[in-house]
């Protein structure tokens, strides 16, 4: 093959060696979409209401803030997960705004999408990346017509803090960047137990994305998160 296209969010922080991320084109919704039974709003979910999620991002931020309510792991396609929400014990799941879209799924079935003062986004969420040879100059230069470089800019802050903080798909981290029309990017990130119990989160701005990335896990390490990603990486 000659390029191949992700889901940003699900590609390692380190592209293999004569491979590149040669185009980043426009990013969608990078929020998560909450869905409920009969459409109850996350902040009017009664006590010991189950919410799925197959994210310890997702469980540990719905814990902090709303503490009794109940985590439940569910698995599959997001076909199947809207009928286990149906079908199961669920009040509600949640998932990637952006999954729902890309397959077909109108805005009809989504109670709300959750902002980033609610759920922190997963590190590139909604956004896509198309990978080729690094050496194919000619597919590199198609694949320029469609690249935006303010999300690239957005998403090398967000990469960037998950390679320095050694995270993975095993640790609650988030983050998510917007750049303004000055050139400003602002960037968050996080980090969290996956009982939701300790937060540590810091936002930076400025120009520079790897920077920015750099800056937040500084502050972090500094403040302890480390400690959970060492302890959880360690139970793998």
């Amino acid at each position: 093959i000659d390029m191949a296209i992700h889901s940003l969010k699900d590609v390692p922080s380190v592209i293999p060696d004569g491979l590149t991320l040669g185009c980043i084109p426009d990013r969608e919704n990078p929020y998560d979409a909450y869905i409920a039974k009969n459409h109850v709003p996350l902040n009017e979910l009664p006590d010991n209401s189950i919410v799925g999620t197959s994210s310890l991002r997702r469980g540990a931020q719905i814990l902090a803030k709303y503490p009794k309510l109940q985590i439940k792991w569910i698995r599959g396609n997001i076909d199947t997960r809207l009928n286990k929400l149906e079908t199961e014990d669920y009040d509600a799941i949640i998932l990637a705004a952006a999954g729902l879209k890309r397959m077909g799924w109108s805005d009809d079935i989504v109670t709300s999408y959750l902002d980033k003062e609610t759920l922190i986004p997963a590190i590139g969420q909604g956004a896509l990346g198309i990978e080729c040879r690094s050496d194919d100059e000619t597919l590199l230069s198609l694949l320029s017509k469609v690249h935006n470089q303010d999300v690239a800019d957005c998403v090398t802050a967000e990469r960037t803090f998950l390679t320095r903080m050694n995270g993975s798909c095993q640790v609650p981290i988030g983050g998510y960047a917007t750049k303004e029309a000055d050139g400003t990017i602002e960037f968050t990130g996080l980090i969290m137990s996956p009982d939701g119990k300790e937060r540590y989160q810091h936002t930076v701005r400025g120009i520079d994305p790897v920077a920015l990335g750099e800056e937040v896990t500084k502050v972090l390490n500094e403040q302890g998160a480390y400690e959970i990603i060492k302890a959880l990486n360690e139970e793998q």
